[in-house]
């Protein structure tokens, strides 16, 4: 598993779609791929009222994974100091197989550079010391990003103000 954690906090997100606007700019992405999703759920009844719910689909940084094992050049690549799956752009060959093997739907096709884009927490940000481009660019603050059983999560946060009444 990656050293990082990106969160998302459903309840706060109003699917304006900032994130993946902020991703794509960050990583010079045309209409097209979209290496992290807000995906819509719903409408749906909930207390008999139609409410719509927006859930955040970045890469999951599989500690095992799927895109990698299937990429035949070595183009998908695990980081060693902190986890993070990526891609070579300059090994990668376009021959999609690290799509069809991400259970996710993660490793994305651009069709302008004909190679595949992914999420990567954006690892040249990162590097240089800032938080992923989503995570800054959130209008609502729903993403967060840490490093993992470090990071605060606002929704066991706010479960826990709930069950003791507001405060603890």
């Amino acid at each position: 598993m990656s050293k990082y954690i990106l969160r998302h906090d459903e309840a706060n997100c109003i699917g304006c779609q900032a994130c993946e606007v902020h991703c794509k700019t960050n990583k010079g992405l045309e209409a097209g791929p979209a290496p992290c999703k807000i995906v819509t759920v719903g409408p749906v009844a909930v207390e008999g009222r139609p409410r719509i719910r927006f859930v955040f689909m970045p890469c999951f940084q599989c500690e095992e994974a799927w895109c990698a094992k299937a990429c035949p050049t070595g183009a998908m690549q695990r980081r060693e100091k902190d986890g993070i799956v990526f891609v070579n752009a300059s090994a990668c060959v376009g021959c999609k197989s690290c799509i069809a093997a991400c259970p996710w739907g993660t490793p994305q096709w651009d069709p302008v550079t004909r190679k595949v884009v992914k999420c990567d927490f954006c690892m040249d940000r990162l590097d240089a010391g800032l938080e992923p481009a989503c995570v800054t660019k959130c209008v609502t603050g729903c993403l967060s990003f840490g490093v993992a059983n470090e990071a605060p999560d606002p929704r066991r946060e706010r479960y826990a103000r709930q069950i003791v009444g507001g405060s603890f």
